[in-house]
């Protein structure tokens, strides 16, 4: 199963990306991951990648396709994988179809999980995170301990709201993620391979309904 997970921040992507890790057994491949892990290792890609983000600039489509063909060449990738944040544009999308089309492949399918931007505000202003662990928590659904201490790892007074999860931070990622990512998801649609999942459900009914739409 090859496939790209699409939605916009908040959808719930990263839960639904490692529930069908485990369900199809293949990996889930993140763009942030591969920059981190080129960067960290100064392969050659890593270090043009750096070089581009140091001076604050959008690294280049041909950076970015090139440690996703490296990363597709791996053993664990043979089964297929998921992408999740990448491609991020149409160009990347073509060149990714020409990546695979190299190889003999092609994608199985694109999952949107689309959920209003009402609630993706709703739900990422709620959100806390423990600067210590990592630990997220949610006013509304998993309100953080009264006493201030992280009940993941102890840390007390560590629990905060992220500075890109207030309201207004939201509403330009919202705006970002519109404008380059509505034209992909035409793009998917208009190739076949496009399948929209309500993401406003529980997790759970999510999962399945991306498991329907698979089948």
């Amino acid at each position: 199963m090859r496939m790209i997970l699409l939605g916009p921040p908040g959808s719930g992507k990263g839960t639904q990306a490692t529930v069908l890790m485990d369900r199809y057994g293949i990996p889930q491949i993140s763009t942030g991951d591969l920059f981190r892990k080129n960067i960290s290792e100064g392969t050659e890609l890593g270090k043009k990648a750096e070089s581009y983000t140091k001076s604050g600039q959008l690294v280049p489509d041909e950076v970015v396709l090139g440690m996703v063909a490296d990363r597709l060449a791996q053993a664990d990738c043979e089964d297929g994988y998921i992408l999740d944040g990448f491609p991020r544009t149409v160009p990347q999308a073509e060149g990714l179809k020409e990546l695979l089309a190299k190889r003999g492949a092609s994608l199985d399918a694109t999952v949107l999980i689309d959920v209003p931007d009402s609630d993706i505000i709703e739900r990422l202003s709620s959100r806390r995170t423990c600067e210590a662990c990592g630990a997220i928590y949610n006013t509304k659904t998993n309100p953080p301990p009264e006493d201030g201490v992280c009940a993941s790892c102890g840390a007390k007074d560590s629990i905060v709201q992220r500075a890109d999860d207030t309201a207004e931070t939201i509403k330009q990622r919202l705006d970002v993620y519109h404008t380059s990512t509505s034209p992909l998801v035409e793009y998917y649609r208009e190739a076949g391979l496009l399948m929209e999942v309500d993401g406003t459900r529980a997790p759970e009914k999510v999962t399945e309904a991306i498991a329907e739409a698979l089948a």
